[in-house]
């Protein structure tokens, strides 16, 4: 493990979640205790994005911005809201100059697959249909997410492939939760790992669908065809259950003739970007954000 992180394993609380409400507990205060980011040069505004249920988003403008990304937050799919997400919001459009729209979905296990899908799916047609309002082009608009939040990014891609839905530029990726299923190396070995443990993703799994069996709009990973969707960025952490699922999707989006960028960061855990001081985590986030802002400038 990179000694920078191994530092704050001892400050790290054991998440635990099999019980939702105290995770989410958890999750909020942790979140609460991080640096607030400097929000100066762009307007920040929350609204409602008409749909059956409204879908909460919070949306910030960086001066300047051409694209705009619909952003989706970690948390297990059980976890996190707008104000949880708000200091990798922030960042992640500070950094990107894009428009970032931050998505408040519906979580499990009160609202199971597809809700959080249909809100992040509101949400992507919502951008593109008040892009002008947005100050953003139609044709620059990308798909993201961390953890939970990439899998539904990548399910949102197949959605609007499927359905002639908005044009999507670029999806990033970021240490998404794609497989439902322990079969690879990563989910079976990874039993201890700081954040994510398997019996952790398995939990996620189980809120998320319940007794429903998985479809590659829950579970990316279970599409069979991959041809058509939008370039990807997917970026990994070495000691993270889903590992190994998100280099098989970045090689099985390879193989259907789909442009990848895949990093596999070294030393890092799942969720270990929130650990800002450490030169790792900065060039994650430099990684990340300067391939969004390439994908939509061009």
């Amino acid at each position: 493990m990179d000694p920078e992180l191994e530092a704050f394993l001892p400050l790290l609380p054991r998440e635990d979640m099999s019980d939702a409400v105290a995770a989410r507990r958890m999750y909020a205060e942790l979140a609460a205790t991080r640096p607030a980011p400097d929000t100066t040069d762009m307007e920040i505004e929350d609204r409602t994005v008409p749909a059956d249920p409204d879908v909460p988003v919070r949306v910030y403008r960086p001066h300047g911005a051409q694209g705009a990304v619909v952003w989706l937050h970690g948390g297990g799919r059980i976890m996190g809201d707008l104000n949880t997400e708000h200091p990798w919001a922030s960042r992640l459009a500070a950094l990107s100059g894009a428009v970032v729209v931050s998505v408040e979905y519906r979580l499990a296990p009160e609202h199971r697959f597809p809700a959080a899908l249909d809100d992040a799916y509101a949400v992507l047609t919502w951008t593109a249909e008040h892009a002008a309002g947005l100050g953003i082009d139609p044709e620059r608009i990308a798909v993201g997410g961390h953890s939970a939040g990439g899998s539904l990014a990548a399910a949102v891609a197949l959605r609007a492939r499927d359905q002639q839905g908005p044009p999507i530029r670029f999806q990033l990726l970021n240490e998404a939760s794609l497989d439902d299923r322990e079969e690879t190396w990563s989910r079976r070995n990874f039993t201890d790992t700081p954040w994510a443990t398997r019996d952790n993703v398995a939990a996620s799994w189980r809120h998320y669908l319940g007794s429903a069996p998985a479809t590659p709009y829950a579970a990316p990973s279970r599409a069979t065809d991959l041809s058509g969707l939008p370039p990807a960025y997917i970026a990994t952490a070495e000691l993270c259950p889903n590992r190994d699922e998100d280099i098989a999707y970045a090689l099985r989006l390879l193989q259907a003739g789909v442009s990848v960028e895949l990093h596999q960061w070294p030393g890092t855990f799942h969720g270990s970007q929130a650990i800002l001081s450490a030169e790792v985590s900065q060039r994650q986030m430099t990684g990340l954000t300067a391939a969004l802002r390439r994908a939509l400038a061009g």
